[in-house]
């Protein structure tokens, strides 16, 4: 990606969930490849594990406390966003402006512009069957400001086509979207003997994760299970689901490693970072049922119809039982993640940024989806 080279890259984040490892991990490959990043936080300042994940590189982090548009509907910190971003434009004058968010995508930046759609309000209503509060003005504007930044961005990227379709569906953005998968390549490790444990991660407050799930099955699974995320702590010691907190990246990767199984029963994930890593780490993938699980990991996850307990129960006893199964399934997820590889994601952003740029001669080898 030597055309790649010296390019300055304004990128924004914030520092929830994935959003903040996908944009770490794109940066810092794109970084790789001689271009200047610029990471800019949106929200909430990065703890201190997450700014360590950025010693080794050579990244610029400018944190803001610019609100996050899911966190401030109705747009009251948008003009002193305008000011403060306008600003870092002026001073980095970005060659690509990279936006992991909707409606930083309606100022007017001058350069070129990738929005990429991680998730959305919306949508997430719609598949957690919760709709009612988007009636709401202040949701009816945040809907308004997201359709106004996939209709203004240069382009925009999805990360499935199904979560694709879905945007395109929902707002009627007027180019199509470009498919790139997420990506995820660990450092080598050797797998570690795998414990009777299965494993869980997301926002236990997050209807969309749906992890009460698991604490309905919990008891009549024969393994333990622990669950990491926010919100996730304090569980009671007499109880079979174990609540571990928000944790480290470091020390949830280290306890995938030791997992046997990987469950996730979610109503909504556009991609689902924390189930490709667990599939790396070579867990066996327990897997709702929906569009973007299936896309990604046909035949290499079981698969578990929503509201359907008495099979999640059945599956992740199944597995606990029989060992052959469960190391078939695990190593069927880890040759699966090998497809969405950091370094695959990566070259295909700098292909998007270099047809942006007018710099490369050839078809785009990006794909799109409506």
């Amino acid at each position: 990606m030597s055309k790649l080279s010296s390019a300055r890259i304004l990128m924004t984040t914030d520092t929830v969930g994935g959003v903040w490892s996908h944009a770490t991990a794109l940066a810092t490959a794109l970084a790789s490849f001689g271009a200047e990043v610029h990471l800019v936080t949106l929200g909430s300042p990065p703890r201190a594990d997450q700014r360590a994940m950025l010693d080794a590189t050579k990244i610029r982090l400018i944190e803001t406390d610019l609100a996050l548009e899911w966190q401030d509907p109705e747009a009251a910190d948008l003009d002193r966003a305008r000011q403060v971003l306008s600003r870092l434009e002026h001073t980095i004058r970005p060659d690509i402006v990279h936006l992991n968010s909707y409606r930083e995508a309606t100022l007017d930046w001058d350069a070129p512009m990738v929005l990429v759609a991680h998730s959305c309000v919306n949508s997430w209503g719609r598949a957690c069957h919760d709709t009612a509060f988007l009636a709401e003005p202040r949701w009816q504007r945040y809907g308004q400001l997201v359709a106004a930044g996939l209709a203004k961005a240069s382009a925009w990227v999805a990360p499935t086509c199904a979560f694709g379709e879905m945007i395109a569906s929902l707002y009627a953005p007027p180019r199509p979207g470009v498919l790139i998968w997420n990506g995820f390549t660990p450092a080598f490790q050797a797998i570690m003997p795998k414990q009777p444990l299965v494993l869980a991660a997301g926002r236990m407050w997050d209807k969309a994760k749906n992890l009460v799930a698991l604490e309905a099955v919990a008891d009549t699974v024969p393994w333990p299970i622990d669950v990491a995320g926010s919100g996730a702590e304090g569980g009671e010691p007499n109880r079979t689901i174990h609540l571990l907190g928000e944790l480290p990246q470091a020390e949830l990767w280290q306890r995938m490693l030791g997992a046997a199984i990987f469950a996730s029963p979610a109503l909504y994930e556009p991609f689902g970072l924390s189930v490709l890593e667990a599939a790396a780490a070579g867990c066996a993938l327990v897997l709702a049922d929906i569009p973007t699980f299936r896309e990604l990991w046909q035949d290499a996850a079981i698969f578990v119809a929503l509201g359907d307990e008495n099979t999640l129960r059945s599956a992740l006893s199944w597995l606990a039982a029989d060992a052959d199964a469960c190391t078939a399934l695990q190593r069927a997820a880890r040759r699966r993640a090998r497809r969405y590889a950091l370094g695959r994601m990566a070259t295909r952003y700098a292909e998007l940024y270099l047809d942006l740029l007018g710099r490369r001669s050839t078809q785009p080898l990006v794909e799109s989806c409506a």
